[in-house]
């Protein structure tokens, strides 16, 4: 009967040990610190997602001037002004290029391969006939200008393209000796002058 008595009980302790576990308890705390948590990584995404608002100042802000042309840049494809204008400060090579002016004539293109739209300023330095000045461009991704009715000399560009990953200026310029075809290639480091 002892024999049966011990046999029950370790048949008893074993069918306890297979039956049903308690049920853990989650910690409403631990719960609620984990939903805060995610719900703060979330609005920090979201919020750095969020481009910046400009904060209202006081201070003007900084505009892009060239240091061949320090009137406000213009985009006309055509002449802008008489040979007489120029600016307040007198001086004649401060003003638009007029169409035609004298001396031989030549053929400038500028070919823009910035990868963006791209406004130029194109100046030229006096000739001797006394014709200086600058004129303004706006050319589109992968387009190109043709000006003839330029003549020889030295001429400088400043471009700015605008890119909104990356926005840059860029100068460069070259001497036009010859009625042939002179062109310059702006690319998104430089400006080319590819004398003929």
């Amino acid at each position: 009967m002892k024999r049966l008595i011990f046999i029950s009980a370790l048949l008893a302790l074993l069918l306890s040990a297979c039956g049903a576990q308690a049920t853990p308890t989650i910690d409403p705390a631990q719960v609620q610190a984990s939903a805060m948590a995610a719900a703060s990584t979330m609005i920090a995404q979201t919020q750095q997602a969020i481009p910046p608002t400009p904060v209202p100042t006081d201070t003007p802000q900084a505009t892009p001037t060239p240091f061949y042309t320090p009137t406000p840049f213009v985009l006309p494809t055509s002449v802008l002004a008489s040979p007489t204008t120029s600016s307040a400060s007198g001086d004649p090579c401060n003003a638009p290029l007029p169409a035609n002016p004298p001396g031989q004539k030549t053929i400038i293109m500028i070919q823009n391969n910035s990868g963006a739209q791209a406004n130029v300023s194109i100046y030229l330095e006096k000739t001797k006939f006394g014709q200086c000045g600058y004129r303004g461009y706006q050319l589109s991704k992968g387009g190109s200008v043709t000006i003839t009715d330029l003549t020889y000399g030295q001429y400088y560009l400043y471009v700015w393209i605008n890119n909104p990953q990356k926005p840059k200026t860029l100068t460069g310029g070259g001497y036009i000796s010859s009625p042939t075809k002179w062109t310059f290639v702006i690319t998104p480091t430089n400006i080319q002058f590819i004398v003929p």
